[in-house]
């Protein structure tokens, strides 16, 4: 089940929110200084690829660098793309076959905007 969805979810709505992590990635890396913010944004690039299956959890030893990277990332990007995840689950959740792809697009909202101090990793 959770290959039909993670399938369903690429073709719906995936690969244009991965799309749009990358490119975020790809100017953050532009600058030496965002190269960080653009590592994350390649990690959530591949969560929205493929996100059932995964969870995001906090880092152990994260701290302060990570809160103050996540408030640059806020105004920077983040908003933007828990913008599109906000439509996208709400055109999701339009039909009953996509609600459980709505609420995976409302799940990533968070990860969207605070990246920095967070793990994707398999659920158990």
């Amino acid at each position: 089940m959770r290959t039909l969805l993670n399938l369903l979810w690429l073709v719906l709505c995936g690969f244009w929110m991965a799309v749009g992590y990358a490119v975020a990635g790809v100017i953050c890396c532009v600058l030496v200084v965002t190269i960080p913010f653009g590592l994350a944004s390649f990690r959530i690039a591949g969560y929205a690829l493929w996100p059932f299956g995964r969870e995001v959890v906090p880092r152990p030893g994260a701290g302060a660098p990570s809160a103050i990277g996540n408030g640059i990332w806020f105004v920077v990007a983040g908003i933007w793309l828990a913008i599109g995840h906000v439509l996208s689950g709400i055109a999701l959740c339009l039909t009953v076959i996509g609600i459980p792809l709505g609420v995976a697009s409302f799940k990533m909202v968070p990860v969207s905007l605070l990246p920095l101090g967070r793990e994707i990793v398999p659920t158990r």
